[in-house]
């Protein structure tokens, strides 16, 4: 009797490897997530601390760790618009141990730049976390306080001022190019190695112009440390109701979103990629993270994984088309 169950076992693997029936392949995962997590989830933010990737995947994955038993660890794994980041996710193994948290760059990645993987095959969407928009802002002593004024003094001193961008390729930069083209002044792009350094030197007045995200500047445009001129998103946002939009201020039409999303590893088993789904989004329901998220100028933008990965495919098509217009190739 042991021996006809041994050999039953035996026989069903071998099966499931050689035909892949969907019930061997349920069967399978079910077996890879039992008990999932049993060891610390790091998710990998390809940019340097500060930026709204690093700030939200903190604030949800402290909350899903707890709800999950096990630790989430942040690890800040910056460079190349968050390419480098974003190869160490696609190269782990899809076990659901190590994620990706990545802004609107995932998307603006392979209009730029040549990648050494590819954007839409080698990741699974879990959940969209948060839809933000970027903050047009300067420093107070660069004397402008209105969108029009900045373009003016643009025209009037042509390769004058420099955009800052935290790094080449990132959603700061796209931003700062879709404002360039749209407004026609000709400014220096400066790429910096993340949102921190970028902001120092806007500060500092080092460089003038900045479309930054809104997590990291609500603070300093407070303080009056940045004047922000004007928003990227198509209505006024409810932390600075007296900031026009762009489109408002003078570029009818003008929009571009930030957005913030969470990936696995492709060929993640699914069950492992809804229960995380399950967990991040239960995270961002949470009514202290929906309001801390909206302090900073960000909305909680929970999906399901289809929803993500359909979104990725739509936003692939749209950022290739504005960089088309742009003339921006990948380099």
């Amino acid at each position: 009797m042991a021996m006809r169950s041994t050999f039953k076992v035996v026989f069903t693997s071998a099966a499931c490897l050689v035909i892949g029936s969907p019930a061997c392949l349920h069967a399978q995962g079910a077996g890879a997530t039992a008990g999932f997590p049993t060891r610390p989830i790091r998710i990998v933010v390809p940019f340097t601390p500060g930026g709204q990737p690093d700030i939200f995947s903190r604030m949800i994955g402290q909350k899903a760790g707890e709800s999950m038993g096990q630790s989430v660890i942040v690890d800040n794994r910056p460079g190349a618009g968050g390419m480098l980041g974003s190869r160490i996710v696609a190269e782990a193994e899809p076990d659901g141990y190590t994620l990706l948290s990545i802004s609107a760059a995932h998307a603006i990645g392979p209009s730029v730049r040549k990648l050494p993987y590819d954007t839409r095959k080698d990741f699974a969407g879990i959940t969209m976390a948060y839809n933000a928009a970027y903050l047009l802002v300067v420093p107070p002593q660069l004397g402008v306080k209105t969108v029009q004024e900045l373009i003016a003094l643009a025209k009037s001193r042509p390769g004058q001022l420099n955009l800052a961008s935290a790094g080449a390729g990132s959603g700061t930069h796209f931003a700062g190019l879709m404002f360039q083209h749209a407004a026609n002044i000709d400014i220096v792009h400066v790429p910096f190695r993340g949102i921190p350094e970028a902001t120092t030197d806007i500060i500092a007045n080092r460089v003038q112009v900045f479309m930054a995200p809104l997590a990291s500047s609500v603070p300093l445009v407070r303080e009056g440390r940045l004047r922000a001129l004007g928003v990227s998103s198509p209505a006024r946002v409810s932390v600075f109701a007296d900031v026009p939009t762009i489109a408002e201020a003078g570029l009818p039409g003008f929009r571009f979103d930030s957005w913030g999303a969470i990936f696995a590893p492709a060929k993640t088993p699914r069950a492992i990629i809804n229960k995380l789904n399950r967990e991040f989004t239960k995270a961002l329901a949470l009514t202290d993270v929906e309001n801390k998220m909206r302090d900073l100028g960000a909305d909680p933008a929970p999906t399901t994984p289809a929803e993500l990965d359909k979104f990725i495919v739509r936003e692939l098509a749209t950022i290739a088309k504005l960089a088309q217009l742009a003339g921006i190739k990948p380099q």
